[in-house]
């Protein structure tokens, strides 16, 4: 089992654990959108770094993902479309727009264009090729917290988070709740192009159906990484959702290795895993109230 590799794609999608732990915990709004804007970030940065600006396509991802963000966000709050419905409409006319940024190929190869990943390389020749690319994602993905971390203890931040949790409340104070509802679901979006447009700079290509699933991924990475870091503070809810994400990387490399199961059923996996996790506090629940009934039953065969 590749370790090295395995701990490299988990920091990238670390990256995008922390757009989803944007939508799906602070702000508690569900968001397909970002199937088509990871795709959209990689297939940005994959052009600009085909151009010779790989640093450009990172920036141009995030920048890009935040766009597509701020659409999804107008379409829930000023045109009053329900959440899934937006994020479905952008994903789905995301797609043209992904073919057309390629220039209407499905798929486009980096082979022969240099990468920040190749530069890095070239500048640190003593270090093993491994080692450069795993620092270089892990001090990324660590610099994500890091600005995720200083932005919600700001006053805006402080702001977006309360709107997660109570927006009548945040509009009774006069902080306008539609406005730090698209700009949340455009911080998260940004997040998850950047991780776009670092992978498809990792992996030398881009494919239009690279962002096939990749809620799942991020929902699965948020979940287990709560699962294991229990969270008392935003930046411990930040952590776990990167550290989530190299935990289900590992997990996934190993069960390939172990041959648990074939490499196509990978997305059903993520599902049931995800599913599974989800009903918890569900079956919990319906466990407490069995054994309440029990109790109660028994209490009155006794009397």
């Amino acid at each position: 089992m590749d370790i090295l590799g395995t701990l490299q794609l988990g920091f990238i999608y670390a990256i995008l654990a922390l757009g989803i732990f944007i939508t799906f915990r602070v702000m508690n709004t569900p968001d397909l959108t970002v199937d088509g804007s990871f795709t959209l970030g990689l297939a940005v940065s994959a052009v600009l770094a085909m151009g010779g600006h790989p640093l450009l396509g990172l920036g141009a991802g995030f920048i890009c993902g935040m766009a597509a963000g701020a659409l999804t966000g107008l379409l829930q709050t000023k045109a009053r479309i329900h959440p899934l419905l937006a994020g479905i409409l952008t994903m789905s006319g995301l797609y043209s727009v992904n073919l057309a940024v390629m220039g209407g190929s499905p798929n486009l190869s980096l082979l022969q264009s240099a990468t920040i990943f190749t530069v890095l390389r070239r500048a640190f020749p003593q270090i093993p090729k491994d080692y450069v690319l795993l620092i270089s994602i892990v001090f990324l993905s660590l610099l994500c917290v890091t600005v995720l971390a200083w932005f919600f203890r700001t006053g805006i931040g402080l702001a977006l988070r309360a709107t997660g949790n109570n927006a009548a409340m945040v509009r009774a104070s006069s902080i306008n709740s539609d406005g730090m509802r698209v700009l949340a679901i455009a911080l998260a979006n940004g997040f998850v192009g950047l991780a776009g447009a670092v992978l498809t700079q990792y992996q030398n290509y881009a494919d239009i159906n690279a962002g096939l699933g990749v809620i799942v991924v991020g929902l699965a990475s948020v979940i287990i990484g709560e699962v294991v870091i229990r969270k008392r503070s935003i930046l411990g809810g930040l952590l776990a959702a990167a550290m989530g994400a190299v935990i289900y990387r590992l997990l996934i490399a190993l069960a390939l290795y172990l041959d648990f199961f074939p490499a196509y059923m990978l997305r059903l996996v993520s599902a049931v895993i995800v599913a599974i996790t989800l009903a918890i506090p569900q079956i919990r629940e319906l466990i407490g109230e069995a054994r309440i009934r029990r109790e109660a039953q028994n209490h009155a065969g006794n009397s």
